[in-house]
């Protein structure tokens, strides 16, 4: 990758604890909060789900994929694709060539990024990719009270500020304790258990975290159930509102 190229998409690190954070005295003060909630529709409606934990964001003249998986059809072409981590159904060498371009830039951690060709930007917990009308920041997703995603592998969650919006993909993560200083329109949170947090926990990183959005994934294939979804919106109502996404 050229030096050209680094200096228009500058790469810069931040320390974990400063990442998306807010204070306790201006976490309610998110457009959100009052009403004002006309992009965050807009997004929203843009924001494709592809199965488990795969999505397609259309914005800010951008097409971004998370962690695509098991696409069947058509699919437009990447401009970024984020990789959350290294696992199979994730980090899909196969998937990720049905939309790749030589443009494409994936953002991903360097286990995945030494399965993948092109253009490849390494990241970890606390960097921040700035792009063209895009921002990036690579915050953590970990398990707690299991061993499948251990907190040593510095693998990713995603927040995507475009248009205005941030976009909070959690990857495959528990309730962590960084979530309380996540600050995001849309979360974009796993709810199946197993390998991952339960619907209740899930609700519970919500609250930490209280979006304008909760949209729960990491069910319908491999793990997890419709059922987790429901649940999961089951124990927002009244408090945050829960879009459950159809696969497109």
């Amino acid at each position: 990758m050229g030096i050209g190229y680094l200096e228009k998409c500058a790469l810069r690190s931040k320390l974990q604890d400063k990442t998306g954070a807010r204070s306790a005295r201006d976490r309610h003060s998110l457009p959100h909060l009052h009403g004002e909630g006309t992009m965050i529709d807009t997004i929203l409606k843009n924001l494709e789900w592809l199965g488990h934990d795969a999505f397609r964001l259309t914005a800010g003249g951008k097409t971004i994929y998370f962690d695509p998986f098991q696409l069947t059809g058509t699919h437009a072409a990447a401009d970024y694709i984020l990789v959350t981590h290294s696992h199979f159904d994730h980090c899909s060498p196969d998937d990720i060539g049905k939309i790749m371009q030589e443009s494409t830039v994936i953002i991903t951690g360097a286990d995945c990024a030494a399965k993948l060709s092109g253009r490849r930007q390494t990241v970890k917990p606390g960097d921040t990719f700035t792009g063209e009308s895009i921002t990036i920041e690579a915050v953590r997703a970990y398990n707690t009270n299991k061993d499948f995603h251990p907190r040593k592998n510095n693998w990713l969650g995603f927040i995507v500020t475009v248009a205005g919006v941030r976009i909070y993909h959690a990857g495959d993560t528990d309730h962590i304790p960084e979530m309380a200083d996540i600050q995001a329109d849309i979360a974009l949170l796993p709810v199946s258990g197993t390998y991952v947090m339960t619907a209740v926990e899930a609700a519970e990183a919500a609250l930490d975290i209280n979006p304008a959005v909760a949209v729960p994934m990491h069910f319908g294939s491999i793990v997890g159930k419709q059922t987790d979804a429901e649940l999961f919106a089951e124990k927002l109502a009244n408090k945050i509102r829960v879009h459950i996404p159809t696969k497109k």
